[in-house]
């Protein structure tokens, strides 16, 4: 009787080993398919996020998927070459027309600007002239051996172009043609936009891209209002979305550019904190409609300080030299919202190295992608600035070192917003064309989207049914 008590148990110890050996040996095999599965799974994602790749540029969270591709460093587009533009030879009363230019021949539609350039009126009318500026830039891209770096070269077959450029001047049309005459039926300006939405839907690039790929200039907020409904599929020039519906224009699509400012330029700048007595500055409209509801506000709760100047200013009876003095001896300058999220007062005070404070919930600003306006500016909600005394101690608990720092900032930074001819290197004008550039890839995808379904054909020969009940502007 031991010997099988003996005998069981010794059975009974090798069972045990027996089954812990194949739980360890289970449990190995198990965790070894587990490693190769995540490895062949995961591999270059846990490597990539250990050990980043070489070819990871830190360029603010942009990535260029080739070494030459177009890319945002430093504020700076760097590119393969310039951005290749097609332009319409559109009928000069599109363009310089409008500034009474005659052309010399039947056949003539530019003028020869190595000879004459139409002058663009003055005033106010400059703020919004970016349509002139670019114009000029790309038939000064023509000319070859020409002494400086291009943003935009224009090319003739459409083809090969990156964009389509067309030449109107909205903003001067409206300013200066959108009033109806005793014997017109219609301003100018309307029958303008009516007749360029007849030429483009009847252009083949148009009708190849659906109008994506074209940039059309609509800078003054009232300018293109018959138009801009029609011609939505294209990239607007814009200086702000204020009366736009997101459907229409919108930041994804369309590319926010800089005023021109009209107050002089603060040229070898020697101030500083101390020599500029005024802390806080505001000269313009004071009633606007809108959200300008605020700049009344605000004139009531800091009418009484005493270094803070805050007025009605119009360009009149030296209304310019004015504002020019005033901004040149004031610490900060205020950018309020008017009729629309922007105003000319920001690049006012960018180009008198005052540091602008903008109050404006809705405003976009110009190339945001590649420059931190937080370096030189000061943002305040709405709703925070019509507190009582909220923001005049936020301006006062500013420090010298902290001004100062802005004020440097403003000095490297104005250059981008200022426009030439011939244009510079990242000006306003190149840094426009920088910011088109920027934008073509995406055009390109919603093009290429848009083809999806050309070439469905059913057994008839006819688009296949639910495709062709799709909106093409849909895609």
């Amino acid at each position: 009787m031991a010997m099988v008590e003996k005998n069981g148990s010794a059975v009974g110890y090798v069972a045990r080993n027996l089954l812990l050996c194949l739980f360890v040996v289970t449990t190995i095999l198990f965790a070894l398919s587990c490693y190769f599965v995540l490895r062949s799974t995961a591999h270059n994602r846990f490597l990539s996020s250990t050990f980043p790749s070489k070819s990871f540029v830190d360029v603010k969270g942009v990535k260029p998927e080739k070494e030459n591709c177009r890319c945002v460093k430093d504020e700076k587009s760097v590119t393969a070459g310039p951005l290749k533009v097609y332009m319409y030879n559109m009928d000069p009363e599109f363009h310089f027309g409008l500034l009474d230019w005659k052309p010399e021949g039947k056949n003539s539609v530019w003028p020869d600007i190595q000879k004459y350039i139409p002058p663009y009126p003055g005033g106010l009318n400059l703020q919004h002239s970016i349509e002139y500026w670019l114009t000029l830039d790309l038939l000064a891209s023509e000319y070859e051996n020409a002494p400086r770096a291009i943003a935009a070269k224009r090319v003739y077959n459409s083809s090969e172009a990156d964009v389509i450029f067309v030449p109107f001047f909205s903003s001067l049309s409206y300013n200066r043609f959108s009033k109806v005459n005793p014997h017109q039926k219609t301003s100018r300006n309307k029958d303008l936009q009516g007749k360029l939405v007849t030429f483009l839907t009847g252009q083949e690039e148009w009708k190849r891209s659906g109008g994506r790929d074209h940039v059309v200039l609509a800078h003054h907020p009232n300018s293109m209002l018959d138009a801009r409904n029609k011609l939505f599929p294209a990239m607007f020039i814009l200086s702000d979305f204020g009366r736009y519906p997101p459907t229409v224009a919108n930041v994804e699509k369309d590319v926010i550019a800089p005023y021109k400012h009209v107050i002089k330029a603060y040229e070898n700048d020697t101030s500083g904190f101390d020599s500029r007595p005024i802390l806080l500055y505001f000269q313009g409209a004071i009633y606007r409609k809108d959200g300008g509801f605020v700049r009344q506000e605000l004139f009531y709760l800091l009418q009484d300080e005493k270094d803070v100047h805050f007025s009605f200013g119009s360009v009149r009876n030296g209304g310019i030299n004015k504002a020019s003095q005033g901004m040149h001896n004031s610490k900060f300058c205020l950018n309020i919202a008017g009729d629309t999220p922007s105003s000319n007062r920001l690049f006012d005070a960018i180009a008198s190295h005052c540091v602008p404070v903008i109050i404006s919930d809705d405003i976009e600003l110009p190339f945001e992608d590649v420059i931190d306006y937080s370096e030189f500016s000061v943002f305040v909600r709405t709703s925070d600035a019509l507190k009582e005394n909220f923001l005049v101690n936020l301006i006062r608990g500013i420090t010298k070192e902290e001004w100062t720092r802005m004020w440097n900032r403003l000095k490297e930074v104005e250059k981008y917003y200022e426009f030439h001819f011939p244009s510079k290197v990242d000006d306003a004008v190149q840094m426009i064309w920088q910011a088109i550039a920027r934008k073509v890839p995406g055009v390109k995808m919603r093009i290429h989207k848009s083809r999806r379904y050309s070439g469905s054909v059913s057994d008839t020969g006819k688009e296949s049914s639910w495709s062709s009940l799709i909106p093409r502007s849909f895609w």
